[in-house]
């Protein structure tokens, strides 16, 4: 045969290959993203025509429904939204014309009865229409009110979650949105200025202040850098790259340990400890808690922001060594930024003896006869403390909240672990000159977490213990049952 002739076969067998080989790709491997993403109506246009599912509060409420318009061949479904906007974070929305969001987007295979291609193929052939599955999510409807009444319209973020499980348990954000509203008023929303369709408990980026000391503590104890009787010198001032770094108040501590200093929230001890550590290992353990990726819930890619150290001017995460100022990200500053789910998994994995488990909305599949087709396991995410280290920063964060900045995060009669934090963002163009980011992390019981939380508040002239930690202790004492 000519070599040329021989040549061109094998160009076209390899082209056929490659074709069949993304063909292969988009319709079988990645069909559940194709499915999932926003812009792709197909499934929406499917949705109409059967009964999507219905979402479930933990406890049976129903958070979404469908209900008909028409009869037989004309039959079309449309989502409603019963309890308003109480859910409107995290559950989203779906409408034919106005696309999906949040859970409703990333479980949409489920709850328009879609399990998979192949089954889809095999009921079209016999004959039978295909019908929603019903969700049920871990959230807590009386956890949702209570941090609804609790943010008191202030904008700003509660998360709670299940340390052990993952589960989350409570997720607002304010100002929110009534879903239902979505098909006749999504362009007002979108210019809202007040930012409602935003989650901010996932979408919110914000500085986390001296929550981040808990890292730092968690990286300098869990590689031995410094014990729990360590003693590092707290002056009341630091010269760090030309600019001054003061503790709250100008207090100055002399030689103290770690339990003290976050007991304290001592700035000047953090920034000292931060250089102990260094770049590349505070950076190691950012990465085991989750940072500079997106956390792994349960919710579409594009809805969930990352937290990290970033570049003022292009937005890009930056890496050690690319000009950080490790003394101010010890303490929360610089230019990190952190999303309330992410500093609530910080929390979480404090409380679960130092494992992050993997943050999930969902808790069970049932199919529209009942029965149970797939429930959540509980899946660690990273090992990112031992034991030990976890146990000793409890101990300093249940001393923050017995005599330290979290007093107003106390709840009778159960110990209560936690860290406030409060951040300076003056320059904010809609917070009015009010001054400060406001936040409380924590869990209860301390020794026994059943809960953990993270609470911020924009826009405010308070601090995270008298604005934040109030927030926290409410959802938690719901969530806990005392």
């Amino acid at each position: 045969m000519n070599a040329q002739i021989i040549k061109l076969f094998a160009f076209i067998t390899v082209c056929f290959a490659v074709l069949v080989g993304f063909t292969s790709y988009w319709a079988v491997f990645d069909a559940d993203n194709l499915k999932n993403e926003r812009v792709n109506k197909r499934p929406l246009f499917k949705a109409q025509q059967i009964k999507r599912g219905t979402i479930f509060a933990a406890d049976g409420t129903v958070i979404a429904r469908s209900t008909p318009n028409g009869r037989g061949a004309s039959i079309q479904y449309v989502r409603e939204y019963p309890t308003a906007g109480l859910f409107g974070h995290p559950i989203g929305y779906s409408f034919i014309s106005q696309g999906n969001s949040e859970f409703e987007s990333f479980h949409n295979s489920e709850l328009v009865g879609d399990d998979s291609e192949f089954t889809s193929i095999i009921d079209e052939l016999r004959g039978k229409d295909p019908v929603g599955h019903n969700v049920t999510t871990s959230l807590d409807p009386v956890a949702q009110q209570t941090a609804f009444d609790q943010l008191a319209g202030r904008p700003g973020a509660v998360v709670a979650i299940e340390p052990s499980t993952g589960k989350i348990r409570a997720m607002v954000s304010q100002p929110p949105y009534d879903p239902n509203q979505v098909p006749e008023d999504l362009t007002a929303l979108n210019r809202d200025p007040g930012g409602s369709l935003l989650n901010r408990a996932t979408q919110g980026q914000y500085p986390p202040g001296s929550t981040f000391k808990l890292v730092t503590a968690a990286a300098a104890l869990d590689s031995g850098v410094i014990d729990p009787d360590t003693l590092i010198d707290a002056p009341a001032s630091l010269n760090i790259q030309g600019s001054p770094l003061a503790n709250f108040g100008g207090s100055a501590f002399g030689e103290i340990n770690v339990e003290t200093a976050l007991t304290n929230s001592v700035n000047t001890f953090f920034a000292k400890l931060g250089r102990k550590v260094g770049e590349d290992r505070l950076y190691e353990y950012m990465d085991r808690f989750g940072f500079n990726s997106k956390p792994q819930i349960d919710l579409p890619t594009d809805e969930v922001m990352t937290s990290g150290v970033f570049d003022s001017s292009t937005g890009e995460l930056l890496s050690p060594g690319e000009g950080v100022d490790i003394s101010r990200i010890a303490i929360g500053q610089e230019r990190l930024l952190a999303t309330p789910i992410q500093m609530a998994e910080v929390a979480a994995t404090i409380a679960n003896g130092g494992k992050l488990m993997k943050p999930q909305i969902w808790d069970q599949v049932r199919d529209a006869d009942g029965r149970v087709l797939d429930t959540m396991n509980p899946d660690e995410q990273s090992n990112v403390i031992s034991e030990d280290s976890a146990a000793e920063l409890t101990i300093a964060m249940k001393a923050v909240v017995t005599e330290g900045t979290g007093t107003a995060a106390a709840l009778s009669g159960v110990d209560v672990a936690g860290k406030t934090g409060t951040a300076e963002v003056p320059g904010r163009e809609n917070c009015d000159g009010l001054p400060n980011q406001a936040w409380f992390v924590g869990f209860a019981p301390a020794d026994d977490p059943q809960i953990a939380i993270a609470a911020t508040v924009e826009c405010t002239d308070g601090q995270g213990g008298t604005v934040a930690a109030p927030i926290a202790a409410a959802v938690m004492q719901t969530l806990i049952g005392e």
